[in-house]
């Protein structure tokens, strides 16, 4: 039976890649930092499965890596762990270097010492091109434009030093953006599908946005981690693109989402003015506020990941209108309280 520990196990990636590994008779370890708020329940019924378990421990403190990994010995690492918000970084620079940067120097440098030799994953990321012309490759600059991109930087070159000067089996996944209905309801994705559930149920009024005209290529995270597992089948360490290659705007999203309950946008005035309105009701449901800007915009990213089809053999399986779909109805479920039991039946499914 093979081993597998993971960081930032009770994030949506976490969630999705334990259910993944768990179906290929995999024994995993999650860690989860000790003063954090009680945030499991993505990780539902598998909390019970007897080859998971979870370890006190952070990032940040590298007695605690060491000592879990000198206990378990993983045959694999997939360092998901992170501060996850471009726009929060922000306002924790310094923190989001020490997490995203230091924490992964951190997990390198206690593999470089074992007495045994793990695969390692690396949660990159599609920001690290910032406003770098479209389509992206992996032979595209990198030309960060936020703390959490820079951080995110840093660590992607780290582990391809590491690699290089110590033979580490460390790679970096470059995903693009995946989404899903336990994507955390803070990014604008799931804000918006959260928020179309609640005005479906009137329950809400309307829902302010930000930039709409940002451009993202946009997966689904249970195909994704399909994905990270590939990358660590691999003989060779090397990092890899894993993105769609198509593009939607913030707004063509949230018009997908408001499509899912029967309402159909149309717009009205420009700039911090525009509103989105029912067609058919004139209500407005979409206002600007200037507060959801970031301070330094990352306008179009879209990915091409002709490297991971044609040596992964890994392709995105679920299309953009599908995923949004999911997300709607799930969300529209939780109000009802009856989509967590569903989901986690898929769940089993899909991992058999």
């Amino acid at each position: 039976m093979r081993t597998a520990f993971i960081t930032g196990i009770t994030g949506q990636d976490g969630a999705y890649l334990s259910r993944l590994l768990l179906g290929k008779s995999y024994k995993i370890y999650g860690l989860v930092p000790r003063c954090e708020v009680d945030n499991k329940l993505r990780l539902g019924k598998i909390l019970n499965h007897e080859d998971f378990h979870l370890i006190d421990g952070d990032l940040l403190d590298a007695a605690s890596l060491l000592n879990i990994l000198h206990s378990i010995k993983p045959n694999e690492i997939y360092n998901l762990g992170a501060q996850s918000h471009v726009g929060t970084s922000f306002n924790t620079a310094e923190y989001t270097a020490h997490v995203n940067g230091l924490g992964v120097t951190r997990l390198l440098d206690i593999v470089r010492i074992l007495d045994y030799a793990p695969r390692i994953y690396q949660a990159s990321s599609s920001e690290l091109f910032g406003n770098a012309p479209a389509p992206q490759n992996e032979n595209t600059p990198l030309e960060p434009c936020s703390p959490y991109a820079a951080a995110k930087l840093y660590a992607y070159h780290m582990v391809k030093i590491y690699r290089e000067t110590y033979g580490l089996h460390a790679s970096n996944g470059i995903l693009f953006n995946h989404e899903s209905p336990w994507r955390g309801e803070d990014f604008v994705t799931r804000k918006i599908t959260k928020a179309v559930a609640e005005i479906a149920q009137g329950k809400r009024q309307d829902l302010s946005l930000g930039n709409l005209e940002s451009r993202r290529d946009w997966g689904h995270a249970r195909d994704y981690v399909e994905g990270m597992w590939s990358i660590l089948q691999q003989a060779q360490p090397d990092d890899y693109i894993l993105a769609t290659g198509i593009t939607y705007s913030v707004r063509d999203f949230v018009e997908a989402a408001f499509q899912e309950i029967g309402v159909q946008i149309s717009w009205e005035g420009k700039g911090l003015e525009e509103c989105g309105i029912d067609k058919e009701t004139k209500r407005v449901l979409i206002k600007i506020d200037p507060l959801f800007f970031r301070p330094n915009e990352v306008h179009h990213l879209c990915g091409d990941a002709s490297k991971a089809k044609n040596i992964l053999k890994w392709e995105p399986q679920t299309s953009f209108k599908s995923m949004v779909s999911e997300m709607v109805q799930a969300d529209i479920s939780c109000l009802n309280s009856d989509w967590q039991e569903e989901d986690e039946n898929d769940f089993f499914r899909n991992a058999a």
